[in-house]
């Protein structure tokens, strides 16, 4: 679990239900937020994206060195 902007969130994992896809809650988030069956609630949906491939492997025209040293002007 993690603080989002001030709303607690919590990562689950799809699960295949018959014909459809369940997001199945934990049960210590249907404690915490008081969670009762077939009572109605707003989920916002954030999907969790693999970054492994994307560093390194975009090309620049400045090395990293560079570029941290432009970040670093900036903070003076």
């Amino acid at each position: 679990m993690y603080n989002l902007n001030d709303t607690m969130a919590t990562e689950i994992t799809l699960k295949k239900w018959g014909n459809s896809i369940a997001a199945i809650l934990p049960k210590e988030l249907i404690r915490r937020e008081g969670l009762k069956e077939n009572e109605k609630i707003k989920i916002d949906i954030v999907k969790v994206g693999n970054l492994d491939n994307i560093f390194g492997s975009l090309k620049t025209k400045i090395t990293g060195q560079e570029f941290k040293n432009m970040v670093r002007k900036g903070w003076k």
